[in-house]
């Protein structure tokens, strides 16, 4: 397990403890990961490949966070210890993607071309627009019970990251998903408006929407992100005002159940908001 500690990568770790496997986790700060009771937590960075190779002796599968500057070293070294199946966490970005402007889809792009050049056998998992990018909302919904974004029009199928670990677990667990792409989406296509309507009734009180102009996001952005990857996310953003988002069926079709809707996953997360 790489990226154990990711809103993903936990979920898969506690899906595959409950299901009787052998979990190894690599982390850059094993004694801050909190992970479960039973996991072999391991320290080691994708960017830094020296820290590789004791982590991933007797493993024989692996979950793989999408960190491109090193997959090179990290499909060389998983040959080596004799791992046999990958299953890449990626994007829907990564389908299609040959716009150079396209930051974000070019990152998974690279990692995806890099494992399914080696021997090991792969399945990507590509998620679109994960529930859990509100988060970033916290804080202004505790604070104000406002949330300051652009292009609140914008339509997205936001999917839950217990769907996207549901997924990733049957492809590593279970045979027949070698050479596949899953796209990942909720069950449903909504505005960024009704994201913040539904975190409201969730929580109890009312959330209002503030549009930002591009430029306005934009300085905001410039706090966490770079610029390639903020005109990325602009860019998603501009293209899917006015346009149902598309919804794949693919993780009911995978795991036996329906996609989580975007209500089910704000009443999860209700202690995030409040």
């Amino acid at each position: 397990m790489t990226g154990a500690t990711g809103n993903v990568g936990r979920n898969v770790v506690e899906m595959l403890l409950a299901e009787g496997a052998s979990v190894r986790a690599t982390t850059r700060n094993p004694e801050t990961a909190g992970l479960p009771e039973g996991v072999d937590v391991r320290a080691a960075d994708l960017a830094k490949p020296d820290t590789l190779a004791a982590a991933l002796s007797t493993v024989d599968k692996v979950y793989l966070f999408p960190e491109p500057d090193a997959v090179g070293e990290f499909v060389k070294l998983a040959e080596e210890a004799g791992v046999r199946r990958v299953v890449v966490l990626s994007s829907l970005s990564a389908k299609e993607t040959d716009a150079e402007d396209d930051v974000i889809g070019r990152r998974h792009v690279l990692v995806e071309r890099a494992v399914e050049a080696s021997t090991m056998d792969w399945t990507f998992v590509r998620p679109g627009s994960f529930s859990a990018n509100t988060l970033q909302w916290a804080h202004s919904i505790r604070a104000e019970g406002v949330v300051r974004a652009p292009y609140g029009d914008a339509q997205i199928a936001p999917v839950h990251e217990k769907d996207i670990a549901a997924v990733a677990v049957r492809a590593l667990l279970d045979d027949g998903h070698a050479g596949k792409a899953y796209e990942l989406t909720g069950s449903e296509t909504m505005t960024q408006r009704r994201q913040v309507e539904l975190i409201g009734e969730a929580i109890g009180r009312q959330v209002r929407f503030e549009e930002l102009t591009p430029e306005q996001s934009r300085e905001q952005m410039a706090r966490w992100a770079p610029v390639g990857v903020i005109d990325s996310l602009l860019g998603y953003l501009a293209d899917a005002v006015g346009k149902p988002a598309e919804v794949h069926d693919v993780s009911e079709k995978i795991t036996g159940r329906p996609a989580r809707t975007f209500a089910e996953w704000a009443a999860d997360h209700v202690r995030d908001f409040v």
